[in-house]
């Protein structure tokens, strides 16, 4: 996050602007792209056979000789060191095999914090791991218990007896945000952007909103509980993780422990939800020495408070939009600054303002936001990190507007989407927001909304609709390797290290790799979630798909110069160069004639192979470089609002989307969704409560901190342009994120649709709203 890198990217786009479209990826559109194949269809998830029926083995249910169990032990101090540190009692409790400190604790680095420099990074903190006698937040881990059993490792765990001398540390977000600091780079932007005087542009607006908006800290939850499985043989290290990056956890416990990257392997065929929390955390490493001070197998499964004293979430935001307009409903003005939390050990900055620099164009602009320091749990990254929040603010402030104009909200917001990125002025390379919107409005009967907050009623409820926009962007990870073989029989296997999360990644690219090498997705087996594989980036930033499915174009155009290679003289397609073939009938086929065609069973027959494989990693994705790509989303919500106890129902959503090509129906309507909920939860019910005397944590558990149950979710109706996008693989753009911005920000508005009060604070509790 440095000037530099900010004066590197500037180059690289401007480099890449001068450059021929057809020299980058994307520069011609994918063939696959409008074919009806495989791709588009409805397709159940490939692994659902194995869950549903329980075969499917996460990573705290494998079966291990010789297994012990390891329980942490937290701090219960914002910050200071150890004074006194007494394992006696620990030690000699039953079944206890070891205890791990800072005393014997092996000596490691701290990991290399996530970053765009180092795609192979995983650190969400730099801080030492049990490295000295140095406490830093409420919650770090100080020790750690192994035993027999995991009843054993938890008594034991009680009778540490630690004391500790306490220091000043910033805790309340009121006093840290007064000397915050502004970082060069967020993310992969510059953190200040400004076109114009805004302020002054803003004065002298004909339509003005001026209003500040918070929203809360959040913890990831997701339903498997961290964990990992832990086997030393030697100097050969074997991981069952539950993570969402496979091959950079190998390679960062390689370097930590100082062992040859092919002597660690990390296996994680199954993840039952990550968001962003499944990443590297402190508790891998403390395992994996433990295990190996034990010389035993370990499992080490986070217990869910430890996953809010360990894993990072969503931080606290403090946000202003000020947005003027003139009598046309042109804005003139747009500021979007604030404060966010980002300790200086972590690399997870709460990005708010960078949706926003995408979704509308305005006379002038201000776009800038800070970081407080604050004594807390390393933040991370959290589903749509940044642009769920900050929609939250502009969506709302942008209904604000549109009430005090007297013009329909959606109306405000067509009349000033950009044509072009509002402030790189770069070309989107495919964009049909106000299409998504048109059709929303259209299935979620939009005209039946009052124009006047608190017209509808049903006995104490008032009824009310609010709709919002979203935006994520496209992200095409660089890096991202895959293995086609093909089998005389006429099968295929496709392979990388790729995880899957449950959002379909082996469904989707079975289907992508049947249409790419013309077969039927029976005939293909997409293999993942293994770090001895050809590596595939963590999956974050809805870019997985997009990353791997360029691997597998990259791949197949390879397997053309191998089989051709193999096919010799006597094959009918003898004589024809690579560029005139292409895949079809299991087989290849000449462009020009298609009846010269030949079996990949019948050239692996004449060359007397089983099979052919080959490797390859997608081409560096330079067409994030020299277009603006951006998956969009209008989102609707209809509330009902009890006068008596100022509950708030939502009674319906529908989410109407412009993403590219949709791979496949039943699968991305299950993210849309998916997404929405999480939206719903940020609206309604999440918030990490901190004690701000202590940085301690007050509800680390699913019967304080509350998530949608089924009860709270309506129904909600997922629809989608399906625009292909002509400058991605297969037409496709992320999915993963979207579904989840602008949610909050539209139920909120369909609060004061219902009632005329404007909530301005995340979550909308029923307090707030009487």
């Amino acid at each position: 996050m440095s000037t530099l890198q900010n004066v590197l990217i500037g180059s690289v786009r401007t480099a890449v602007g001068w450059l021929p479209e057809g020299w980058l990826p994307g520069g011609r559109p994918d063939p696959l792209i409008g074919r009806h194949g495989a791709v588009g269809r409805q397709s159940a998830l490939s692994d659902a056979p194995e869950k549903v029926t329980g075969a499917a083995r996460f990573a705290a249910d494998v079966a291990v000789d010789g297994l012990c169990h390891a329980a942490l032990v937290h701090a219960p101090i914002t910050r200071g060191r150890i004074t006194r540190l007494d394992t006696t009692a620990a030690e000699a409790a039953p079944g206890v095999v070891a205890v791990v400190t800072h005393r014997n604790m092996p000596r490691v680095d701290s990991p290399a914090l996530i970053g765009l420099s180092n795609p192979s990074a995983v650190g969400n903190s730099d801080l030492p791991i049990l490295q000295d006698d140095r406490v830093h937040y409420n919650g770090q881990v100080v020790a750690a218990v192994v035993a027999e059993t995991q009843a054993q490792a938890d008594h034991a765990a009680t009778l540490l007896d630690i004391g500790y001398e306490v220091t000043k540390a910033p805790t309340d977000f009121a006093t840290a945000k007064a000397s915050a600091r502004t970082i060069p780079t967020l993310l992969y932007e510059p953190t200040q952007r400004a076109e114009g005087d805004a302020e002054a542009d803003l004065s002298t607006s004909r339509y003005a909103v001026d209003a500040i908006y918070t929203t809360p800290w959040q913890t990831h939850n997701a339903i498997e509980l961290h964990a990992l499985t832990v086997i030393w043989e030697g100097d050969r290290l074997t991981v069952h993780d539950a993570t969402q990056m496979i091959a950079p956890t190998a390679t960062a416990l390689a370097k930590m422990f100082g062992l040859k990257r092919e002597n660690v392997r990390v296996l994680s065929p199954f993840v039952g939800g990550g968001f962003g929390g499944k990443g590297f955390w402190d508790h891998h490493v403390i395992a994996v020495a433990a295990a190996r001070l034990a010389g035993r197998p370990l499992r080490l499964r986070l217990t869910r408070e430890g996953v809010y004293r360990v894993v990072g979430g969503r931080s606290q935001t403090e946000q202003r939009v000020a947005l003027g307009a003139d009598a046309e409903g042109r804005f003139t003005a747009l500021i979007h600054t604030g404060t966010s939390v980002m300790p200086p050990y972590s690399c997870s900055p709460e990005a708010f303002t960078l949706g926003t620099r995408a979704m509308y164009r305005s006379g002038s602009y201000l776009y800038s936001q800070r970081h407080a320091d604050m004594a807390v749990v390393p933040n991370t990254f959290m589903r749509a990190p940044g642009e769920a929040v900050g929609t939250f603010a502009v969506e709302s402030a942008v209904d604000e507007l549109a009430h005090e104009m007297g013009i329909d909200p959606i109306e405000l917001r067509l009349r000033n989407l950009p044509e072009v990125h509002p402030v790189t002025g770069v070309r989107f390379s495919q964009h049909a927001l106000d299409q998504a919107y048109r059709d929303g409005a259209a299935r979620f009967g939009w005209a039946e909304r009052p124009a006047t907050p608190g017209e509808r009623r049903d006995g104490e409820w008032r009824i009310g609709m609010g709709c919002a926009s979203g935006s994520f962007p496209y992200v095409r990870l660089p890096g991202a390797s895959v293995r086609i073989t093909l089998h005389r029989d006429g099968t295929a296997a496709v392979a990388c290290s790729a995880q899957d999360m449950g959002m379909g990644t082996a469904t989707v690219q079975t289907q992508h790799a049947a249409d790419r090498l013309g077969l039927t997705p029976e005939t293909v087996r997409f293999v993942s979630g293994d770090s001895d594989l050809p590596p595939a980036p963590a999956a974050g930033g809805s870019g997985q798909t997009a990353s791997i499915a360029g691997a597998v174009m990259a791949a197949s155009a390879k397997l053309v110069g191998e089989l051709i290679r193999l096919a010799g003289n006597a094959s009918p397609l003898a004589g024809l160069r690579a560029e005139d073939l292409h895949f079809d009938r299991a087989g290849l086929v000449a462009r020009e004639d298609p009846a010269r065609h030949e079996s990949f069973a019948a050239i692996l027959a004449r060359a007397n192979r089983e099979e052919v494989s080959v490797t390859a990693s997608g081409a560096v994705p330079m067409e994030m470089f020299r277009y603006a790509m951006h998956s969009t989303s209008a989102i609707f919500a209809e509330v009902r609002v009890s006068d008596v106890t100022g509950e708030v129902r939502v009674t319906r959503m529908l989410g109407s989307f412009d993403c590219g090509t949709i791979l496949n129906p039943r699968t991305a309507a299950s993210q849309f969704r998916g997404g929405m909920i999480m939206g719903l939860g940020l609206a309604l019910t999440e918030e990490t409560l901190y004690d701000e005397r202590t940085g301690r944590i007050m509800n680390p558990s699913l019967a304080d901190y509350h998530v949608p149950a089924h009860l709270d979710v309506p129904p909600i109706d997922v629809i989608w342009t399906g625009i292909p996008d002509p400058r991605t693989p297969l037409g496709a753009r992320g999915i993963g994120e979207i579904g989840t911005t602008g949610v909050a920000a539209a139920i909120a508005n369909a609060v004061f649709n219902a009632t005329g009060k404007r909530v301005r604070d995340l979550p909308l509790t029923l307090d707030k709203v009487l």
